[in-house]
């Protein structure tokens, strides 16, 4: 029976609902002195915390009441990190305040704006939402917290490594000072603490039974497996324990599509769930997962929060969590309401003492194993065909058909089916490498202290780049041990030398290939890795400073240069004599044959007068000329002017005329006229002849048309028009008339496209 602390419409949801007794939060929220105050509630995965601030609010929200009235403002506000978390409270609330007829909203992002705006709008008592959209709807107005009584805040702590901080604020600012405020967390860090002090009043500190005690229900294990072994141990342990619903958690969203398509290819029945995708598309993973139409969840830390799955047996951490905090979260999925769970974290020899550190940071104890292997996972699969209890059931309808198949097939054909069958739906298990759980942690060890150990060779060195923290992975993956099996590292010209624990030196045999090319090979005894002694350094002068320079008075003042050798004039008896080059040294000169030279000869008739330069004296001073002695003008004698007359031969226009291409009345120079028959002056081949004042033509005055419009004349000796016109009836054709009783053509309508032309088909353009 349900405490009678519970409301009655709230009593009668949780009946409904199959609970029997609430949980220790659920009863914690409940007791006397709590109702009205707020609550800073702790309470591990898995406990019921939502159901529990749902019961925590119902004072504020029923006020007394079994049926809630007309809402235009809502009463309550719940606040969650994620939009599946989010969506995931709304639908508890939604059963538990439904027999009390409450109105549920839900503001999360990726979300169509305008519909929550529709719902805001028609009146809501709870709203539950992410903090951005929340805030989104605040500063547009469509979401009001005046009358807000009731403020939760879900996985607190998550909502602050979100970078929500500011967020928080904003909301909480816009709802009443006078309202309660209830934070709820699976670990209260001091940023919560900070917070509550900032936000709530007189808070009550509320720790749930069970929280030192983190997850008794679920079972951790820590698998050691090579590098390359990492994804076939993910495939082997999905097999191995087989769970109804399994989720794998990556570190990124690259790591979760590249998983999610190898998982698809060997047939299990995968769905992902990452920031990357869509509310639609996130929703509808979970919907698949809850309908089981898929039955493993490949997620990023998005889904590590509030997360509810019905039966999720199985947590795989594919990458390890970067804390403490994020594992417990992590493996809270699973193990929830008293129900049992594994969680296994993938270790490789590199994260071995990473992994310690969050399971000692965790509180929690893990077994080191070994990843299952093939056989393991063959053998329980033959383990559930015998349980199957398809085998137990009694034959029933079908014995006429079962004794067919054993009449036909036999009996062992028919099991043999009924295996392969079986097996026909699920991938292979994976082979795996040997690898052992790696040793507890212990103290830090000298580096003197390695202990007995096996010298190995690497075909690499200076020559090819190689370095110790290049090489030093490589030898883990290659052999499956961790680096506190390596000791000694040195890197030579074309070869490496490498120190390997005695105990570990078998598993790499007397060669081993750790990559193409890269071969490890064991060698016998130590090598020698003193360095050989330098040959030593000629003798050099020893260094002789400077003069050091003396500063006196604001002046720099050198030392004394050394004195230096007096200046001895060179005996001229030392010098050795100028002596010319010897004759026969030089090329002798030849003389060029005067047979080869014109023989001079000067210009017949022009006695040239001997060149003299005339003296200053001789010069006639310049005097300018004065107007009186200038001579007046006067015209010469009998020489009359002839009047000025174009010359005949000259063509019209001149000779640049033509050349210059100057269009004419009938066209240019190079082209012929357009009228036919028209000839221009120049195509005459005569010049230009002015007539005289009697051969001008009479000019003719112009007259505007109409009554008293001058007749048309023709002009003597020329045809009216154009040059070539012949008139109507010139050769006998009769000329165009219209006829005065044939209709007028109709005119064409712009939309009749039914006698336009179109061009044949084929017709080249």
């Amino acid at each position: 029976m349900i405490d009678m602390n519970v409301a009655a419409p709230l009593a009668q949801a949780l009946e409904a609902k199959g609970y029997e007794a609430l949980t220790a939060v659920q009863m914690a929220v409940l007791a006397d002195g709590v109702e009205g105050r707020d609550l800073l509630v702790s309470a591990q995965t898995g406990s019921g915390k939502t159901v529990a601030f749902g019961l925590a609010i119902a004072p504020e929200i029923l006020a007394g009441s079994d049926r809630l009235l007309y809402a235009d403002k809502p009463i309550a506000l719940v606040v969650a990190p994620t939009r599946e978390l989010a969506l995931q409270v709304k639908r508890e609330l939604d059963w538990l305040y439904g027999v009390a007829g409450a109105q549920i909203a839900s503001c999360v992002g990726g979300m169509d704006y305008r519909t929550e705006k529709r719902v805001l709008d028609r009146g809501t008592h709870i709203v539950v939402g992410t903090p951005g959209r929340l805030r989104d709807h605040i500063e547009r107005g469509s979401l009001d917290l005046s009358f807000c009584r009731a403020t939760v805040l879900d996985e607190a702590d998550e909502m602050l490594d979100l970078g929500f901080a500011e967020d928080l604020e904003f909301i909480l600012g816009a709802a009443p000072q006078d309202r309660r405020t209830l934070m709820f967390s699976a670990t209260v860090p001091k940023e919560i603490e900070t917070l509550a002090r900032t936000f709530q009043r007189d808070a009550m500190r509320i720790i749930a039974k069970g929280e030192t005690k983190q997850h008794a229900d679920i079972e951790y294990r820590a698998m050691s497996v090579a590098s390359r072994d990492r994804e076939h141990a993910i495939f082997n342990a999905l097999r191995y324990y087989d769970a109804p619903t399994a989720i794998v958690f990556c570190k990124t969203r690259m790591n979760v599509t590249h998983l999610m398509a190898r998982m698809t290819n060997r047939g299990f029945q995968a769905v992902a769930l990452s920031g990357e995708l869509s509310q639609q598309e996130r929703t509808h993973a979970l919907q698949s997962l809850r309908d089981g139409r898929a039955r493993v969840c490949i997620a990023t830390d998005v889904a590590a929060r509030g997360i509810d799955l019905p039966g999720l047996e199985l947590v795989i951490h594919a990458d390890l969590p970067s804390n403490s905090d994020t594992l417990l979260h992590r493996s809270g999925r699973t193990g929830r309401a008293g129900s049992k769970g594994v969680s296994a974290l993938i270790v490789p020899p590199a994260e071995a003492k990473k992994a310690q550190r969050l399971l000692a940071g965790a509180k929690v104890v893990a077994q080191w194993v070994k990843a299952p292997s093939a056989e393991e996972v063959q053998a329980r699969d033959d383990q559930r065909i015998l349980e199957h209890p398809a085998l137990t059931e009694a034959v029933g309808d079908d014995a006429a058909m079962v004794g067919t198949l054993i009449e036909r097939f036999g009996a062992e054909q028919t099991a043999a089916a009924f295996i392969r069958l079986w097996r026909e739906g699920r991938s292979a298990p994976e082979v795996l490498s040997d690898s052992l759980p790696p040793p507890p942690a212990s103290a830090p060890r000298e580096r003197s202290e390695f202990g007995p150990s096996v010298w190995f060779t690497l075909t690499v060195g200076h020559s090819g780049r190689a370095e110790a923290r290049w090489i030093l992975p490589k030898i883990c993956d290659g052999a499956g041990i961790s680096k506190d099996g390596i000791g000694a590292i040195r890197v030579k010209e074309d070869i490496t030398y490498v120190q390997i624990a005695e105990p570990l030196a078998g598993r790499f045999g007397p060669q081993l290939e750790l990559e193409p090319g890269l071969i490890m090979e064991r060698m016998e005894g130590e090598p020698s890795l003193e360095r050989p002694e330098r040959a030593p350094r000629e003798d050099r002068p020893a260094y002789k400073p400077k003069p050091p320079r003396v500063v006196e008075d604001d002046a720099i003042i050198s030392a004394p240069a050394p004195a230096r050798k007096p200046y001895v004039k060179r005996d001229d008896a030392e010098r050795k004599p100028y002596a010319p080059r010897a004759a026969a040294e030089r090329a002798p000169y030849a003389k060029r044959d005067d047979a080869d030279r014109k023989p001079y000869a000067p210009r017949e008739g022009a006695e040239r007068k001997p060149y003299a330069p005339r003296d200053g004296a001789d010069r006639k001073p310049y005097a300018k000329r004065e107007d009186g002695d200038r001579k007046p003008y006067a015209p010469r004698e009998g020489a009359e002017r002839k009047p000025y007359a174009k010359r005949d031969d000259a063509p019209a226009g001149g000779a640049k005329f033509k050349s210059a291409g100057f269009k004419s009345f009938g066209g240019s120079a190079d082209k012929p006229a357009r009228a036919a028959g028209f000839k221009s002056h120049a195509s005459e081949g005569t010049g230009y002849k002015p007539k005289a004042e009697g051969d001008r033509a009479e000019k003719r005055t112009y007259a505007p048309k109409g009554d008293d419009a001058r007749p048309y004349a023709k002009r003597d000796g020329k045809p009216a028009g154009k040059a070539g016109f012949k008139p109507a009836g010139a050769d006998g054709k009769k000329p165009f008339a219209r006829k005065s009783d044939a209709p007028a053509r109709p005119r064409a309508d712009a939309k009749d496209t039914s006698k336009r032309f179109v061009p044949p088909k084929g017709a080249k353009r």
